[in-house]
């Protein structure tokens, strides 16, 4: 076994004496929801909806995500697992080797799009100095430093978090304050021109983190007991999910501007704004490449954490400067479909059907397909398309659709088969 340093329990249960309370947990989650992505979704909010309305529609799709989150990680947490090992046995060695593939590769790519956003952003900061640095070079450097962390395993994120956090939030507060300061608090538009309902703005604060809560077990299974599972879980993707894109839509209102770079130029803070720009990034882009590692490890087993994780660390990082923002967004969307009924499939397999996970001490147990969790499975997978590409509005989320197919037909494929 590598030094427990380093060690990720990829392919085992985690031990009790590893645990970690709500307080740690609760940091890295906030730290993952504080990233970019957010920070460009709620620009986009902010350009299509009045200002209550942009807040209102965040606060509810974080609260629906929280319970989605917390079902989730209850299920990482109780069995000490790996979202990849839960799979096989919900699955089989088959199915979760197909599905762990899908979501590593996944996650390799969207580790390389946040690159891609942090490079694209601090190019901008750079110029603003007159110093030109290349951006595929900017996205080497951010490569290799966000991959940093994640080879000393969960403890490292941690600490990274524990720290980041609060320095992101004064740093987020301040820019606020002095925005206000500048301009005035921002007033409620009303004779905006609406050009987003508020259940579409509902629907992208959900579907920015539902594939986070189907892998969210890669993380929960270090709690120590369920209650710091679901303090953590809930409030860390309650508040996690919002602050930034709050921050973001507020900031815009008020600054006039969808560029978060250039509300921290215009705001004098371009070293704070250098400082939130590579914390946000670095502390949200260490869960991919971990989850990562640990979704392929199930498939390449003879390989240690350690090499595996600098290696996907390094091919990430090369996608990064090789462009893969330009056209991976596709990519996403065709692993979303195949990934979202995932989770609605496991967590009925644990609360309804209760026939997977009597045997997780005994690995010998574990059949190569289980049958009626692929059909499940695929039933989301239809689902999902035929949402996704418009031929059918459920929930108006095409993941979440998805998921709550795959829980459904799971729930009733379970319970009626033998």
């Amino acid at each position: 076994m590598e030094n427990q340093a380093v060690e990720n329990y990829a392919l085992e249960q985690v031990p009790d004496d590893m645990k970690r309370g709500w307080k740690s947990i609760f940091c890295v989650l906030v730290a993952i929801g504080v990233d970019l992505s957010s920070v460009i979704l709620g620009a986009e909010l902010a350009n299509s909806m009045p200002l209550d309305k942009a807040i209102l529609s965040v606060v509810v799709g974080s609260f629906l995500s929280a319970i989605l989150y917390t079902l989730c990680s209850l299920v990482g947490s109780s069995t000490s697992l790996s979202t990849s090992m839960i799979t096989k046995y919900v699955f089989g060695d088959i199915g979760a080797k197909v599905f762990s593939l899908a979501i590593g590769i996944s996650l390799l790519g969207w580790f390389g799009v946040q690159v891609g956003f942090f490079s694209e952003n601090a190019s901008l900061l750079f110029n603003n100095f007159n110093i030109n640095i290349d951006v595929r070079i900017l996205s080497l450097i951010g490569g290799l430093l966000m991959m940093s962390t994640v080879i000393y395993g969960y403890r490292a994120m941690e600490k990274l978090s524990v720290y980041s956090v609060p320095l992101l939030l004064v740093l987020m507060f301040l820019t606020i304050f002095l925005g206000f300061k500048a301009n005035g608090v921002p007033t409620i538009e009303a004779n905006m021109e609406q050009t987003m309902t508020f259940a579409q703005g509902v629907s992208l604060a959900v579907s920015i983190i539902i594939v986070g809560a189907i892998i969210s077990p890669d993380i929960s299974r270090w709690a120590k007991s369920r209650r710091d599972c679901t303090i953590s879980s809930f409030f860390g993707i309650l508040f996690g999910n919002s602050f930034m894109i709050i921050v973001s839509i507020i900031l815009v209102k008020c600054m006039g501007t969808s560029e978060i770079m250039n509300i921290f130029l215009a705001l004098g803070l371009a070293i704070p704004g250098m400082i939130v720009l590579t914390l946000a990034q670095w502390t949200t882009n260490t869960s991919n490449i971990y989850s990562s590692a640990l979704s392929i490890a199930l498939v390449v087993k003879k390989v240690s954490q350690k090499k595996l994780t600098i290696i996907l660390g390094l091919i990430a990082t090369l996608l990064a400067v090789l462009g893969i923002y330009e056209g991976f967004i596709n990519f996403l969307n065709i692993l979303g479909i195949v990934v979202a009924p995932v989770g609605g499939v496991y967590i009925a397999e644990y609360y309804i059907v209760k026939k997977a996970f009597k045997n997780i001490e005994d690995e010998s147990s574990v059949n190569p397909i289980v049958t009626r969790s692929i059909v499940a499975w695929v039933i989301g997978i239809v689902i999902t398309t035929l949402s996704t590409y418009g031929f059918i509005t459920l929930s108006t989320i095409s993941p979440l659709d998805g998921f709550i197919t795959g829980f459904i037909a799971q729930a009733i494929i379970g319970k009626l088969s033998k």
